[in-house]
């Protein structure tokens, strides 16, 4: 592991890097320290928990393939300890590995062979939009009640029959922008625009894993969803009932 420095005063990002393959581990180890990040690596997966566990990372670059401990085990012992960025890197076109990664909810992926300009813009893109800010929502959120659920913003919480559960960041930003238009239907563009950001690389069906783990949160059947509707070929919308 490098060790920690500051770039022009700001602490430099950590990035955890989960790859089997010792030529990409050196050399994203050079690329990422160049571009400034703090660099962790790991060669198997339970080595990349164990690097998480102790060094903690601002994003994870975890290749899917993995002896021992997979791809996949690794991205759920990790979500079950954090919300963190997480790339999922695949080793060929192969739109098994990529529907794997979306359905784990992974942030984006990328495809062996990746260029080192277009990796290092994909982390950056990640890093801005998971930045855990509901402002992001709009410009002075407030504690909001619509449909029976109330959200609030300052504690990432959603308030349903008299139960609180936290949100991750990214499902509270997109259940509040859709309560806050209940009613109103939004677009899959206008809604990825607004959470994820314009710069967002990855593939749209993010948003809808996002919209099934919400729809689990307050639905009483999310089978068959009555609060949070889809309306086909445009996108989403929250009915209003309150």
């Amino acid at each position: 592991m490098n060790g920690q420095t500051a770039v022009n005063g700001q602490k430099a990002l950590k990035v955890l890097v989960i790859e089997d393959e010792e030529s990409y581990r050196d050399s994203l180890r050079v690329l990422l320290g160049r571009e400034g990040f703090v660099v962790t690596l790991a060669a198997t997966g339970l080595d990349g928990v164990r690097a998480f566990e102790r060094f903690g990372a601002d994003v994870v670059l975890l290749d899917l393939m993995l002896p021992g401990l997979s791809g996949a085990g690794v991205f759920r012992a990790i979500r079950e300890r954090s919300d963190v960025p997480i790339i999922m890197v695949t080793a060929k076109d192969d739109q098994v590995d990529k529907i794997i990664g979306l359905e784990l909810g992974a942030d984006d992926y990328v495809t062996k062979p990746y260029s080192g300009r277009e990796l290092v813009a994909r982390i950056r893109a990640v890093l801005r939009r998971t930045t855990p800010q509901p402002a992001e929502v709009e410009e002075e959120p407030q504690r909001l009640t619509v449909s029976g659920l109330t959200l609030d913003p300052e504690r990432l919480t959603l308030t349903r029959d008299g139960a609180t559960t936290s949100l991750p960041p990214k499902e509270f930003a997109l259940l509040y922008l859709l309560a806050a238009n209940a009613g109103r239907v939004l677009t899959r563009q206008v809604i990825i625009d607004r959470v994820w950001g314009i710069d967002y690389y990855g593939d749209t069906k993010t948003l809808d894993v996002h919209i099934k783990r919400i729809r689990n949160r307050v639905e009483d059947e999310p089978s068959e969803p009555t609060l949070i509707t889809t309306v086909r070929g445009v996108g989403y919308t929250l009915e209003r009932t309150s």
